[in-house]
């Protein structure tokens, strides 16, 4: 684990960008980006044009560590480079920003409230091949719609074991049991959450550090006492499909909680801006979610 890395996560303001849209989610963001699916004929295509994205965005000069403190990556993008260097190397020794690798590969069928992670295939070598991109941490997702006890347990069960894994192998956890926004009793399913979280927590050695990544919860400064935590090195927020201008507002009133926002990072964005356009929005948008992610 790169010490650095981690006091700069542990204590420095900004924000995390996420930047790891994977196969199923790449169509929707480059129609976001400007790009309809008909500009592209294969999944290659597809990848190359969602990397080029990234890219741009990385190497914006509105892209600092100013305002960001870490991103995280898709595995396609980890194993490309942006301009000269292997992307992960570009992030931290160009712009001091400390990069995340996105490895859950998809859910499960909704049961008892839950879409749990599908297995993670080749996981071993993943992390391998993690390590040796230098990168500082992982992220994995899965998702509660009801506040079903069975469910948020098994959901907290199954991250709380692939994280164990990945602390074995020298990086750090990004925990994402995310609590679907539409979901109707969306605070209960929190508190259950937050209770179990609790309780696997307090059952981890006192070395093992470990990050949270929540929705944003219904009722303000919730997870404060998890931030406390001292097994916890930060606990950042999704936007969970609130627009930016909303995620903002609510990240805003959730006292250091701060931001992992993907869709609302590339709002306003498109392909056909020209560069002076494109960083003029884009330093724009990063200034407003850094300024909700410091309360």
């Amino acid at each position: 684990m790169n010490q650095q890395q981690l006091q700069r996560m542990r204590d420095s303001k900004g924000f995390i960008a996420a930047m790891d849209q994977s196969g199923g989610s790449t169509p929707k963001a480059l129609e976001y980006y400007g790009i309809r699916s008909d500009a592209y004929s294969s999944e290659k295509e597809m990848f190359d044009l969602v990397h080029r994205m990234r890219a741009r965005v990385i190497a914006s000069p509105a892209f600092t560590s100013t305002h960001i403190l870490g991103a995280i990556l898709f595995e396609q993008t980890m194993e490309r480079s942006v301009e000269d260097l292997p992307t992960a190397d570009f992030l931290w020794e160009r712009k001091g920003i400390v990069p995340f690798l996105k490895i859950d590969q998809g859910l499960s069928p909704i049961a008892d409230g839950v879409r749990l992670m599908k297995p993670i295939n080749g996981l071993d070598d993943l992390l391998k091949r993690t390590v040796e991109h230098h990168i500082f941490g992982t992220k994995m997702r899965s998702v509660i719609t009801q506040a079903i006890p069975a469910g948020i347990r098994r959901i907290v069960s199954q991250q709380f074991e692939f994280a164990a894994r990945i602390a074995q192998a020298g990086l750090v956890p990004i925990i994402e049991p995310e609590v679907d926004i539409a979901s109707p009793d969306k605070a209960e399913s929190e508190a259950l959450l937050k209770a179990e979280i609790h309780r696997h927590l307090d059952h981890l050695p006192a070395d093992r550090l470990y990050m949270l990544k929540l929705s944003i919860p219904t009722q303000d400064d919730f997870y404060a006492d998890l931030m406390a935590d001292p097994r916890v090195v930060r606990v950042v927020a999704l936007s969970g499909g609130y627009y930016r201008k909303d995620a903002d507002e609510r990240l805003s009133r959730n006292h250091g909680l701060i931001a992992s926002f993907s869709r609302a990072l590339m709002e306003g964005l498109s392909a056909t801006q020209t560069d002076d356009e494109f960083n003029a929005v884009l330093a724009k948008t990063i200034a407003e979610i850094y300024k909700a992610s410091v309360t």
